[in-house]
């Protein structure tokens, strides 16, 4: 395989790769294969590389894939999670979000309520500047990032998140969820970074909370202001009737809630966005993504793709795959794309969102080939890549 570490433009043309692509490829047509490399230097210790596979004639019968990779050193960059207008809630392209920030590349993050008034909700998992603004969906793994010290580091594990209401230092009740529409008795908390309203509906209980104490509580009014400094409870249900019974404004309140990896954390992370399935532990390909409660057709059908990933030297591997278009790029399968994240030196990788969201940005520029018939998605996050000054 490519040197990944070398530096500067290089064209590559590897014929009569049948055998190879067949077997690391199972749905792959038998027939004469070529592969194409071309690697660029973004900044210093930070590289895209553009692999086009397959048959490179446009025969919408036969495999192709297109294929952006980012290989970053981490002592050389940063990876930081943005949020789409820079709140929970809404959506923005990959592109956007990387030249508002004035990212060097990005990559787009984790799964999204995409339509209606919660559009670009996460759909599990998010903690930004350790703090917790989704819970996790099942036990889907996710992505720790840490860019503490003179380093970035990346970890994927299955998180589970605790959190309750303590009132006046005693009464406590359990928190169903944070940022996302209110369901039959839960208890939803709605933090500032989620936007300006709770935008719910007026069937349930919502206490605001500023500083520590509850400044009021409205019963069947809905949509309440979230103040900078606090946050709001909205109840339902059985939740509701005990915020009738225990809450009223003057009286003390906090949350607690604990976070707990499997495996544990090796660092204390700054970001976490949630994705999944696993895709390689130890060097190899993972093999359990039914467990993770993804539909068959997500795992063995072929869709664009986003993975990350870390090689054993350390680099950090960022990989879009383009699919849904037959004479450019078909797509993979989970199972393929975890042998492509092998092959890349990968010994930990996870899937992130993908099909019309996959998307992958550098100096401003969309280099891949976004699915969508609109062109690139606005998605709920991305993962912007800064050169370490």
């Amino acid at each position: 395989m490519s040197d990944f570490s070398r530096r500067g433009a290089t064209f590559r043309l590897l014929a009569a790769l049948a055998l190879y692509v067949s077997a690391v490829f199972p749905h792959a047509r038998a027939y004469p294969a070529q592969e194409i490399r071309r690697s660029e230097t973004l900044a210093p210790g930070i590289e895209h590389l553009e692999i086009r596979r397959g048959d490179l004639t446009d025969d919408p019968e036969r495999d192709r894939w297109i294929i952006h990779v980012l290989l970053l050193d981490p002592r050389c960059s940063r990876l930081v999670l943005a949020r789409a207008m820079d709140e929970v809630v809404g959506a923005e392209t990959t592109s956007s979000l990387a030249a508002r920030h004035g990212a060097l590349a990005a990559v787009n993050g984790g799964y999204f309520r995409t339509t209606g008034t919660y559009r670009g909700e996460p759909t599990g998992l998010l903690v930004m500047e350790r703090k917790v603004l989704s819970e996790p969906l099942g036990r889907r793994t996710a992505l720790a990032i840490s860019n503490a010290g003179e380093r970035t580091r990346l970890a994927s594990a299955r998180f589970e998140v605790k959190a309750e209401v303590l009132v006046e230092g005693q009464k406590t009740y359990p928190v169903s969820g944070f940022n996302r529409p209110r369901e039959e008795n839960e208890l939803i908390v709605f933090t500032p970074e989620f936007h300006r309203t709770t935008l719910t509906g007026p069937d349930g209980l919502e206490a605001v909370i500023e500083e520590g104490r509850i400044v009021t509580v409205s019963d069947g009014a809905g949509s309440q202001p979230i103040p900078g400094r606090g946050y709001v409870l909205s109840a339902d249900g059985a939740a509701r009737q005990w915020a009738r019974d225990h809450l009223r404004a003057g009286i003390r309140i906090e949350i607690r809630s604990k976070i707990t990896a499997d495996p544990p954390l090796p660092f204390a992370a700054d970001f976490i966005v949630g994705g999944g399935p696993l895709l390689v532990t130890g060097g190899k390909a993972a093999t359990a993504a039914e467990a993770e409660q993804f539909d068959p057709d997500f795992i063995q059908k072929r869709h664009p793709r986003t993975a990350a990933g870390i090689r054993g030297d350390g680099i950090i591997v960022l990989v879009t795959v383009d699919g849904r278009q037959p004479k450019k790029s078909v797509g993979m399968t989970i199972q393929e794309l975890a042998v492509l994240m092998t092959e890349l030196g990968c010994v930990e990788a996870i899937n992130l969102d993908g099909g019309g969201s996959t998307a992958m940005a550098i100096n401003g520029r969309v280099v891949n080939n976004p699915s969508d018939a609109t062109g690139e998605r606005p998605v709920s996050d991305a993962l912007l890549v800064f050169p370490r000054k």
